[in-house]
């Protein structure tokens, strides 16, 4: 009881601000306990008292004690009830509190009257609408008569060419009165469609839909290089006698509808149940693999991950495409993009001034000469390719948006040596020597590279990893995640592998391995199907159980070379002090 009392007393509000309790009790069953023994001091007349204080009267003293056991008996009882009131008051005062609250969150009310409201509307706007429709109505009606005297006064001549004219406006509505309702406007009503939520399936038909549509595409493709390329000869040789003649001729272009055409009844008649199947390159038909139904968690992660790193992948060329095309027309490059610019003009100039069969002979001709014959030797002879192929180059040349953003960074970072470096040598005092120098700045991020690591002042990073490869150790010995990944960055010193953790204050965190102690390493894919952020590198040694695993590393292979030949160097010395 008096936990729940404690409860109700610090969840409301204070005793004072209730209206209900003027008329309780001033004090709780606590605090009638504390102030009990003034009480009933108090209620002791002095005669009591002279009497218990009288040592001569045992029999007047017992008797005293019984009153005041009694006594307290009673006022106990009275406080208990008076504590069991205060709180039955505290809880029907919250209760009507939390009723209140209840009442204006729901606005029940205010639904109700909304609710009421627009039904009133509806009958409104539905009264409004008869009373329209009525009017209309009673008009027709007022206006049938006069034109029935009209007629009937003008004669039979009237009403002919009247009965005539409504049977062409009706004749004309049923005919044309669809196509004139289409031409109302109406207000544009903008919807916004669901999306999808992220499914396996989903994203895999999506990609089977994606390659099954781009397959024409695709082979059209691969016949054209197939063409280009002299794949079959016959095939190549009656094509560019074909369209050199057409292109002498000027029938290049009833050439190509033809061939439109032609395509179109080929498509028809496959359609038809015909067996048609004509292709420079043989088709050669992939293993569709049926759906699998029930699959692992690990499974649909592998699918999902392999979806994803194709639509990469093909998002990846497409972007680079348009990045070319976008940089090509806005002089990112100006003596690339310069020579489109002349080559426009030339041509422009040749056709305000040169008739335009001429100008198509001459264009057709030259297309006809670059696709058969002059990009066949190219292909065949690369180095002429690289010097002379000029659309080939200029695309070559042309950088993306990712590639600028490396030029630029890494001009920027040459500046910043450059200046840091001269700034160094000016600011290096004439005592110092060369070790001393360097030992100033080959340090951590936290401090000087020995302290971090508890190495003697010799032992620094090697010049291709003075700022560390940033990388992840993975100790799959440990159980805790907090242990097992841990992110850093990796260097290698002339004896010891150092590894200092991202988090601050946390030197425990830090790794350190003896090049000697190393029994195995070698490069590791911590997930096979993430090429660039899931390569690392495996470090085994007696201490631990599993291999040490340093992935998610970008320079992966520049660190297992660095790593690699230390670690050689190293073993290689240590054999011949033995055999020595």
């Amino acid at each position: 009881m008096l936990r729940r009392l404690d409860r109700i007393r610090f969840r409301g509000h204070k005793r004072e601000d209730f209206p209900d309790l003027a008329e309780s009790p001033n004090a709780s069953d606590t605090e009638c306990g504390d102030e009990l023994p003034p009480k009933i001091a108090r209620t002791v007349p002095p005669r009591d008292s002279e009497e218990l204080r009288d040592p001569a009267g045992p029999g007047t003293l017992i008797m005293a004690t019984g009153v005041q056991d009694f006594n307290r008996t009673e006022s106990d009882r009275l406080n208990e009830i008076k504590g069991h009131l205060e709180i039955a008051l505290l809880e029907k005062h919250f209760l009507q509190e939390e009723l209140r609250k209840l009442r204006e969150e729901t606005n029940a009310e205010t639904l109700r009257q909304e609710l009421e409201r627009e039904r009133q509307r509806r009958q409104e706007l539905e009264q409004r609408v008869q009373e329209v429709l009525k009017a209309r109505s009673e008009e027709q009606l007022a206006q049938q008569p006069p034109r029935g005297q009209v007629q009937a006064s003008n004669g039979g001549a009237d009403r002919r060419a009247q009965g005539l004219c409504a049977r062409l406006q009706k004749w004309f509505y049923e005919r044309f009165g669809e196509y004139v309702e289409n031409f109302r406007f109406q207000p544009e009503e903008s919807t916004v469609e669901a999306e999808e939520p992220l499914s396996a399936r989903r994203l895999t038909e999506n990609m089977r839909r994606l390659k099954r549509g781009a397959k024409p595409v695709t082979n059209f493709v691969k016949n054209l290089s197939a063409l280009s390329d002299w794949y079959s000869i016959y095939t190549s040789a009656i094509a560019f006698i074909v369209y050199m003649n057409a292109v002498w001729h000027g029938w290049a272009i009833p050439m190509f509808l033809f061939l439109a055409i032609l395509r179109l009844s080929l498509n028809f008649l496959i359609a038809r149940g015909w067996r048609i199947q004509w292709s420079i390159v043989p088709d050669v038909s992939e293993a569709v693999e049926p759906p699998k139904e029930d699959l692992t968690v690990s499974e649909k992660f592998q699918l999902v991950l392999d979806v994803a790193q194709k639509a990469q992948n093909l998002f990846g060329k497409m972007a680079d495409i348009l990045e070319k095309i976008k940089n090509l027309f806005m002089w990112v490059q100006p003596e690339i993009t310069q020579k489109l610019y002349v080559a426009l003009w030339a041509i422009f100039l040749a056709s305000c001034f040169l008739p335009y069969r001429l100008v198509g002979l001459a264009m057709g001709l030259y297309a006809g000469v670059k696709f058969f014959l002059i990009d066949f030797i190219f292909k065949r002879c690369p180095r002429l390719r690289a010097k002379y192929d000029t659309p080939y180059i200029i695309w070559r040349g042309l950088p993306t948006d990712p590639q600028l953003k490396e030029r630029a960074s890494a001009t920027v970072s040459r500046r910043v040596q450059t200046t840091s470096s001269r700034s160094c040598v000016t600011s290096a005092p004439a005592g110092l020597g060369r070790d001393e120098d360097s030992s100033r700045f080959h340090g951590t991020k936290k401090g000087n590279f020995h302290e971090i690591f508890n190495l003697t002042e010799n032992e620094r990073p090697l010049a291709v990893c003075e700022s560390g490869w940033r990388c992840c150790l993975i100790n799959r010995d440990r159980k805790m995640p907090t242990d097992y990944i841990r992110n850093g960055v990796l260097y290698v010193t002339e004896n010891y592998l150092c590894f200092e953790s991202s988090k601050s204050g946390s030197s425990k965190r830090n790794k350190v391995i003896k090049l000697m102690d190393i029994t195995d390493i070698q490069k590791y894919k911590v997930l096979s199907v993430l090429p660039g952020s899931g390569m690392g590198i495996a470090v085994s040694t007696p201490s631990t159980q599993k291999p040490l695993v340093f992935g998610a590393m970008v320079h992966r292979d520049e660190a297992f070379d660095a790593i690699f030949s230390q670690y050689t160097k190293i073993t290689a010395a240590a054999a011949a002090g033995v055999d020595s």
